[in-house]
């Protein structure tokens, strides 16, 4: 199981670059501060001035020592580990000493983003929120939280960052379980198509050599049959239809029901011919 120690990571050279999520369209707007404000210094009157600084610094005090009592649990990392090889994202705002966790998902997905928050409240600040995006001329609505940031996570994005680029961990065969994998199908999986019982990763941010190491593990440690698909954004992983019943026991009891449509549907028995 992964650990949260995160003294590998300090040995390492360097620190992660903080990057946006794979396929973004838009970079995105600033985000909030780890210490809610109500109203700025400047906001103030003289007089109210210490009182302000008294008052807010008590409350980051707070929240850091709040903090410190902070620990994943064993589903969260199993979580944390599928969310990562998807959409979700670590970033940094101190070189690399600590990082939080981004969540971002389309407006259809809003009841996926409510159940993740739900996951990890007690290291949320603020609720799920809606944030319009900008596409080509077109405006669509996203839902997004982001959780404090944590030492704990310095180890994670040491493994899936890699000179500023998202990437697969070396390790990955070791951490990826049913349950992370459920949560990468869902945050980046999908049906081939309605005729097909066959599911796609949409893997097109990772190197080729990466998507074989996961294609790899999807074979050698759950017995799919995977195999990579070239797309002008890169590669996906397509996994058969002949795993469709293997694949639906290792991934149908993590399953939200907002996210079931991407499933295939159960097979049918056909009926001998007369």
């Amino acid at each position: 199981m992964l650990g949260e120690n995160a003294s590998t990571a300090d040995n390492q050279q360097g620190s992660p670059t903080c990057v946006g999520p794979l396929n973004d369209c838009t970079p995105d707007s600033d985000f909030m501060s780890e210490v809610i404000q109500p109203e700025l210094p400047g906001d103030r009157k003289p007089g109210q001035l210490g009182a302000w600084l008294r008052r807010n610094y008590m409350h980051s005090k707070a929240i850091e020592q709040y903090k410190q009592g902070l620990k994943l649990t064993r589903e969260q990392r199993e979580i944390l580990i599928g969310l990562l090889l998807g959409d979700a994202h670590l970033e940094t705002q101190n070189g690399g000493r600590t990082y939080r966790l981004k969540i971002e998902q389309s407006e259809a997905h809003q009841a996926y983003v409510e159940h993740l928050y739900e996951v990890f409240k007690q290291w949320v600040l603020t609720p799920p929120q809606p944030k319009e995006k900008r596409c080509q001329g077109y405006v669509s609505r996203n839902w997004w939280f982001q959780t404090v940031s944590h030492r704990t996570l310095r180890f994670y994005a040491h493994q899936f960052y890699r000179k500023g680029r998202k990437c697969v961990p070396h390790l990955i065969h070791l951490w990826l379980t049913p349950h992370a994998l459920s949560y990468w199908f869902m945050d980046d999986g999908s049906i081939k198509s309605k005729q097909s019982k066959g599911v796609i990763f949409n893997t097109q941010g990772y190197t080729l050599g990466e998507v074989e190491l996961l294609i790899s593990v999807l074979e050698e440690r759950f017995g799919l049959h995977a195999k990579s698909r070239r797309q002008k954004e890169g590669y996906q992983i397509y996994i058969s239809g002949k795993s469709y019943e293997r694949f639906r026991e290792l991934i149908e009891p993590y399953l939200i029901d907002n996210m079931r449509y991407k499933l295939p549907s159960a097979r049918q028995t056909q009926l001998p011919k007369r």
